[in-house]
This record gives structure tokens, C-alpha cells and sequence, in this order.
């Protein structure tokens, strides 16, 4: 599975208003659990902080990747968004955050998860990919990124 599909442009939101971590994480937690109504937002939330308070997921170069396993999802799935004002998210290189690529899977798929969390790891690693993400002016445009990366 790649990270192009299990993302859709409904959850990939650009120059979102997140002034803090935590309302970063609120926010993802809403995309993450959209158009599924099994899942609830707040659950999600509650999951993803669970996992931040273990390490902050502030890949470095601007970028974070909040992840969690949660027992309600049926299926991975992924949401991204691009903030309007960077953000301190404790990353590993003491840099703001600016893009925020959010993981949520089913709790058996613990595999896939560290899976996805490599090949996504390896990917924003790619100063181009970077670029091209922090570059995109719509959703579709995230997505092409995504879906163009060979091995991904």
C-alpha cells in the first residue's frame, strides 16, 4: 500500500490555522477520523497524543508525522495538512513545523504501520519531495506529489 492511497484529498488541507502542537494535533485528529463514522475525533486525538507524549513525532526539516493505532479504524489511512505560521513541535532538530502528515491505523497492523512510517520517513528525507509539498497549491496537487515518488 502506498501513502497515496490511503490519503484523499478531502484530508489534505493547506495553510491551516494551528497555532500550537496540541491544536495541530486536534486538528489532524478531525481529518484523520473524516468521512468515518466510526471513528471519533476526540478518540483519535486522545491516541495521537498518547504516542507524542512517548516522543515528539517532529521528523525534522519542518515536517512531523503524528501517528497512532486505534482500535475503531478499519483501514490505514493518512491526512496531511501544511500550516500557515510553523509551529514548535519538539522535532529532532529543534526546527518549527510547517507540514504535518497524520497516520492512523487498525490496532492489528502493527506491520503495515511501521511499514508506512518508513516509507514516509524515507520520502520527506527527499529535499525535492519537500519542496514539491511545501510548493503544491491544492489538495490534487499534495496528492500527484505522493503518487509520483517511485517506491513509495
Amino acid at each position: 500500500m502506498s501513502i497515496a492511497q490511503i490519503m484523499t484529498s478531502t484530508r489534505i488541507h493547506l495553510d491551516v490555522d494551528a497555532p500550537s502542537k496540541k491544536r495541530a494535533l486536534e486538528r489532524m485528529s478531525e481529518y484523520l477520523s473524516d468521512g468515518d463514522s466510526e471513528l471519533n475525533s476526540g478518540q483519535v486525538f486522545d491516541a495521537l497524543l498518547m504516542r507524542e507524549r512517548l516522543g515528539s513525532t517532529g521528523l525534522g526539516f519542518g515536517f512531523a508525522i503524528p501517528h497512532a493505532r486505534h482500535a475503531q479504524a478499519e483501514d490505514v489511512r493518512g491526512a496531511c495538512m501544511r500550516l500557515s505560521q510553523p509551529i514548535d513541535f519538539d522535532a529532532m532538530d529543534q526546527q518549527p513545523v510547517d507540514f504535518v502528515v497524520g497516520l492512523l491505523v487498525p490496532d492489528g497492523s502493527a506491520d503495515e504501520h511501521v511499514h508506512m512510517l518508513a516509507e514516509l520517513a524515507g520520502l520527506l528525507n527527499e529535499p525535492q519531495v519537500r519542496e514539491r509539498l511545501r510548493d503544491a497549491e491544492t489538495p490534487a496537487q499534495v496528492l500527484d506529489v505522493f503518487a509520483s515518488v517511485p517506491g513509495i
